[in-house]
């Protein structure tokens, strides 16, 4: 990303429903890029943003995450966590591109091409404010949630 101002996107999420970022204008916005559904890793990231999800409304606060599984998978993983936020399909990279979030990355001694796990946090008035590459999981939530709750 080239600018500090959040990209207009779209994406299928689940519940049936297009995610759209600019249908969140006025609100603050969460948005967290993972590799996949049900590995551990990801399983871990998804339960701790569940398990803070109130407060993170409670700040004016939407939560978003986006990997490249179909929707199918995603409303797999939601149910099976119940988790209270959208899990938006990038099957096509497209969005993942925009935020320059796929990489090779170093699996078990081999070289694949994935995302990386990051995220990025947008003020109520769509711009970027912190934004995390390359993180580990256990603990991110909560240090997104003590980022957003500084953002005025």
């Amino acid at each position: 990303m080239t600018t500090n101002q959040i990209p207009d996107f779209s994406l299928p999420a689940t519940s049936g429903t297009i995610f759209t970022q600019s249908s969140y204008q006025g609100k603050h916005l969460v948005i967290f890029f993972y590799p996949k559904d049900n590995t551990p890793g990801c399983t871990t990231e998804v339960q701790q943003f569940r398990d803070l999800h109130d407060q993170f409304l409670k700040a004016n606060c939407v939560v978003a995450g986006i990997s490249r599984d179909s929707l199918k998978s995603h409303e797999s993983f939601k149910a099976k966590f119940t988790l209270p936020f959208e899990l938006l399909s990038d099957t096509d990279e497209t969005v993942c591109k925009l935020f320059n979030v796929i990489k090779q990355k170093n699996m078990y001694g081999k070289q694949v091409y994935g995302i990386e796990r990051s995220t990025f946090v947008y003020d109520s008035k769509g711009i970027l404010r912190q934004e995390w590459r390359g993180l580990k999981a256990d603990g991110h939530a909560q240090q997104v949630l003590d980022t957003v709750l500084m953002l005025k």
